[in-house]
């Protein structure tokens, strides 16, 4: 359901883009998106790549309020893989400060619009300053009802099934002790120890700068979600790009599989 009447969430759309077409009773539950292009978009401005990042934030807030302007119920976005790591030790070191100024400045005003704001990777290998952010972010918001921004930070979708892994593995032997039968192994089970165990898998997948690739994202949950990519670099990201993708998201035929 549109939290705000269309004019105000797309004031002013450009020349070919409606609103108006966008159906309210076919907005996607999740959607999950890989911020792609921050280093591109510094590149060709001749500035060194945090600048891109720091670019980058504003796309955030505006993709955030959008969404849930629009009724989207679960964002997640794809913030710091497990890779990331391999990056130059300045640039991370400035993402990672990046992340706890930017988490502390947002958080007010997420809580304030009643967004839920979570983590889902292992948050322990981040530096504490960024770590205690997050945490904070989750203590003052995990009451709320309304949008769920899931940041997928120091995360990698095989790391999470390695963790699921394990999870129903102990699930397995605690239930063979007490009861002396092993229980069988279900996708719900496994479900139920991803990061994002109780969210419903995302409908829509967006990637940004035009590369072809899911890069170790949400590998489980996007079995049957539908891909939008787009050549704009991330810091360019905007409310009518978000527009474009849940228009075009709805012009699809979803089988899943099947035929209709």
């Amino acid at each position: 359901m549109f939290q705000k009447p269309l004019t105000e969430i797309f004031p002013e759309p450009p020349a070919g883009l409606d609103p108006s077409a966008l159906d309210e009773a076919r907005i996607p539950q999740h959607v999950a998106v890989i911020m792609d292009g921050n280093g591109r978009w510094a590149k060709k401005r001749a500035l060194n790549r945090l600048k891109g990042h720091k670019a980058g934030i504003e796309a955030v807030r505006e993709t955030i309020r959008c969404a849930n302007d629009c009724g989207v119920r679960y964002l997640t976005i794809y913030s710091f893989s497990t890779e990331n790591w391999k990056r130059p030790k300045e640039e991370v070191t400035g993402l990672m400060e990046l992340f706890a100024k930017t988490m502390l400045a947002e958080v007010d005003g997420l809580h304030e619009e009643g967004v839920r704001v979570r983590t889902v990777g292992d948050i322990s290998a981040l530096p504490a300053e960024t770590r205690a952010a997050f945490e904070e972010a989750w203590e003052k918001t995990r009451d709320n009802t309304g949008m769920t921004l899931n940041v997928a930070v120091n995360y990698g979708s095989r790391d999470e099934m390695l963790h699921a892994v394990r999870g129903v593995v102990g699930d397995l032997m605690a239930t063979a002790h007490e009861t002396g039968s092993m229980p069988e192994i279900t996708e719900e089970l496994f479900a139920s120890h991803l990061y994002t165990a109780g969210q419903p898998d995302p409908e829509l997948l967006i990637r940004t700068s035009g590369e072809l690739r899911i890069s170790n994202f949400l590998l489980w949950q996007i079995a049957y979600s539908e891909i939008y990519v787009t050549d704009v670099l991330w810091p360019d990201f905007n409310r009518y790009e978000f527009l474009r993708a849940l228009l075009n998201y709805q012009a699809r035929d979803r089988r899943f599989g099947g035929l209709k």
